[in-house]
Parts: C-alpha cells; structure tokens; sequence
C-alpha cells in the first residue's frame, strides 16, 4: 500500500465517523449552537465538508487569493442535502491524494495560506485528517450537550 492510499484509507474512515455523528443530529437542532461565537451545528458540518474544496486547491498549489467558496449563499436544508452537494468536491480532493507519489508526500512542500506554515505535504495530509476529527469531537459534546444519544463511532 502506497502512502497516499494510506492517507486515503485515514481519510475516509474519519469521514465514515463524521457521517454517523451528523446523521444522528434531529434537524430541529440544525441551529443549536453552545454559544453565541461558536458554529451552528449544521454550520460545523457544512464547515468540515467545505474544507476539502478548500484543500485540494492548497495541496494543488492552486491561489487562494481570490477564494470563492461554492457555498456561498447556499441554504442550509439539510444534513444529506450537504453531504450531497459535498460529494463532488470530497471526490476530487480524494483524487488529488491519490496522485500524490511518495516522493513527493515526502518532499513537496506546502504552505498554508491561512498563517503562512510551511509543511511538508505527507504531514500537511495527516493535519487535514485531524481538523476533522477535531470536529467530530466537537461535535459529540454538542449531541451530549443537546442530550441526544450519540452514536457508536468506534466500530
């Protein structure tokens, strides 16, 4: 196994965990937030699969300068309507891990245009891994918050 499929592997097993929290959040708790700074739920969700048009165009060495999210202006309807819209862009962020070679996983350096931190690429992947799951905790204290039974994501 390659280190990209690797990667791969890391990156859809955090999202099949992320999609099980998602899916047990009641839409009317859609907005339920723990205060008034932090995100939404429905936010945080549209927040982590946003992210991946955001990355690909990072890792891709691609200008952030003029970023336009494709979000922008979107309703929030649902949790499968995100996922939905989501799924393009998750599969072309997939795709450009995919033809990543170990070379250049170990040598291609990436800077992050939010804070200017250069990272090597293979690292810079494995970080993307844990903003999500960061969410995903996040995410699990809201339910616990809102006193909605958490799913079992440990399987």
């Amino acid at each position: 196994m390659t280190q990209s499929e690797l990667i791969i592997l890391n990156f859809t097993d955090i999202r099949r965990r992320s999609v099980k929290l998602w899916n047990a959040l009641p839409e009317s708790c859609y907005s339920w937030k723990p205060d008034e700074k932090a995100m939404s739920a429905i936010e945080m969700v549209r927040h982590v699969l946003e992210a991946d048009y955001g990355w690909n165009i990072i890792i891709n060495n691609g200008s952030m300068t003029n970023y336009r999210t494709p979000w922008r202006n979107r309703p929030f309807i649902s949790v499968a309507d995100e996922l939905e819209f989501a799924e393009p862009y998750r599969n072309a962020f997939l795709e450009s891990v995919r033809q990543f070679s170990d070379m250049e996983l170990s040598e291609t350096e990436i800077v992050h245009p939010g804070n200017g931190d250069k990272k090597i690429l293979g690292k810079y992947l494995l970080r993307i891994g844990y903003h999500e799951a960061v969410h995903a905790g996040q995410f699990l204290s809201y339910l616990r918050a809102m006193k909605i039974n958490r799913p079992e994501i440990w399987d």
